[in-house]
């Protein structure tokens, strides 16, 4: 058995971003504008989303890239999924904090313009539109040589909501139910570690997918390559989140039966503890894992926890609901959603995520 690879070791340490994340936001001044009027800042802690006071309205923001998945999109020359992670990885944190997302801008940044290159990635953007349901309200690009050594691809979303819809997880309490959304697939985080375990094999994304990639819930070509794999994109969770809160609000008069939302992305599970500073969450029912998981776990000889502290390990967003509403919301999603379950519960025991698996454990994000 090979030594056990995990993402610190392939370039990306979670825990000291974590700390230089601290290191800036404990830099940065509060907000000079006032509370009541446009602009002011409302205290957020999960952060998934930033909000501001907009009159009547609150209005939010989140910006995010693509991150190194560029890298194989570009070793491939296959850029038709990029503009639809680029946009999930920002519009799903808008969604947790109860906004509908409603504009988004990009930012390119090249070595060296390529006509091609940005036709693709403009199609994709404009099919990410489309998915998202919001304005490509406009963007940048630029050439920087001797800075950037091939596409980097970034944005940022702009959302709304009404005052009394804010989602900040201040609703959460003991007994509330866990519904889990799957994911596509890798998404757009971990691919340092992907990368890695895909080199020590010395495979090339070209190179035909080694394991069964068909899984529920997606289309796949017969015969994939693993860059066919790698590249499906991250999923957009507007329809299902949106329609939901618009259909709660539409029949009671309010989002309040939906306490919290988490977008899994980087840091996995650890992610549902941005939600609240002293409750737990325990997931009972795993969501089916993809098969790419298994084999990159398998190949890398990655444990149980660094899988589920990297990836998402096929679910992708996470909402926690009134126990006594559970059951309409999940029917309401499973329309858009078809593989949305429910999978645990929160309880009081302390600040901890724990799951089945017993080796699968967090106390920190």
């Amino acid at each position: 058995m090979s030594d056990p690879m995990d993402y610190a070791s392939s370039g990306v340490d979670i825990d000291l971003e974590g700390a230089a994340v601290a290191s800036l936001i404990g830099s940065l001044q509060r907000s000079t504008r006032k509370s009541g009027t446009p602009g002011a800042p409302v205290d957020l802690p999960g952060g998934f989303g930033g909000l501001i006071e907009f009159g009547n309205h609150l209005l939010a923001m989140a910006t995010d890239g693509v991150g190194s998945k560029l890298q194989i999109a570009t070793a491939v020359r296959n850029w038709d999924s990029v503009g639809i992670d680029c946009m999930a990885m920002n519009v799903n944190d808008l969604l947790c904090v109860g906004a509908e997302p409603i504009a988004f801008v990009d930012y390119i940044a090249v070595p060296k313009p390529d006509p091609k290159v940005h036709a693709a990635v403009g199609a994709s953007l404009a099919k990410a539109c489309e998915l998202a349901n919001v304005t490509l309200a406009g963007g940048e690009t630029a050439s920087l040589p001797g800075i950037v050594t091939e596409l980097d691809l970034s944005g940022t979303a702009l959302g709304f909501l009404d005052k009394d819809s804010a989602i900040t997880g201040e609703r959460l309490e003991s007994g509330d139910v866990l519904i889990g959304l799957p994911s596509s697939g890798i998404h757009s985080n971990g691919f340092s570690l992907v990368r890695n375990i895909i080199n020590r094999m010395g495979l090339t994304y070209t190179d035909a997918c080694p394991f069964n990639a068909k899984f529920s819930g997606r289309n796949i070509s017969e015969s994939p390559t693993l860059a066919d794999v790698l590249l499906i994109p991250t999923k957009i969770y507007c329809t299902p989140v949106v329609g939901l809160l618009n259909h709660l609000k539409s029949v009671q008069g309010s989002v309040h039966a939906v306490h919290g939302i988490a977008h899994i992305t980087g840091g996995g599970l650890s992610n549902l503890l941005r939600l609240h500073d002293k409750l737990g969450w325990h997931i009972e029912t795993p969501m089916p894992i993809p098969p790419e998981f298994i084999w990159l776990q398998s190949q890398g000889n990655v444990t149980d926890l660094e899988m589920h502290r990297t990836f998402n390990m096929g679910l992708g967003m996470v909402l926690a609901v009134a126990e006594d509403q559970a059951e309409s919301i999940l029917s309401f999603i499973q329309q858009h959603e078809p593989g949305a379950a429910i999978i645990g519960y929160v309880h009081d025991d302390a600040h901890k995520v724990t799951h089945a698996n017993s080796e699968i454990y967090f106390e920190h994000y």
